[in-house]
């Protein structure tokens, strides 16, 4: 299955960051991955004939990610450093992306993966609803109660990273 191979190859490094911004932790971001990639493979051929299979491959994490956590109900642990990708606004300092990696992570898991399928996926509300199964109002709902408690901390705001 060289296509597979090269999928992984190719989008791997991008797959692991998506998955580390959902759980904040490395080892479980591999996990995630690699979970989903073994998944994948076995219907790769069906997979790789859809329009996106990376959006399927992100799909199949996601959903990892929010019955994982309801299955292990174990604490964060705050990963050593954030993804090699700059993002607009990203603190410069270790303390500051630390604090917000904190903040982040105190989120319950529905929100924290709303606001990393709209700010880092760059994907609307209806695209984000169709991946979580609810409705664009629900997703809504979360990115507001998301973005008001990372308001109530001042690691966040004094970043320079609030979208509002």
């Amino acid at each position: 299955m060289a296509d597979f191979d090269d999928f992984v190859r190719g989008r791997g490094g991008a797959l692991l960051r998506f998955a580390f911004l959902l759980c904040g932790d490395r080892h479980r971001a591999e996990d995630l991955v690699q979970e989903a990639l073994m998944r994948c493979h076995h219907r790769w051929r069906r997979i790789e004939r859809l329009a996106g299979p990376e959006a399927y491959v992100r799909k199949v994490i996601l959903r990892q990610f929010l019955s994982w956590r309801r299955l292990r109900s174990s604490r964060e642990i705050a990963a050593d450093r954030i993804p090699d990708r700059r993002v607009d606004g990203e603190a410069d300092t270790f303390a500051e992306r630390s604090a917000i990696r904190d903040v982040l992570g105190s989120l319950p898991r529905r929100q924290r993966a709303v606001l990393v399928l709209r700010f880092y996926e760059d994907l609307p509300d209806g695209a984000i609803a169709d991946l979580l199964g609810c409705s664009p109002a629900t997703v809504r709902v979360h990115a507001g109660r998301a973005l008001a408690s990372l308001r109530r901390h001042p690691e966040f705001t004094a970043s320079g990273v609030d979208h509002d």
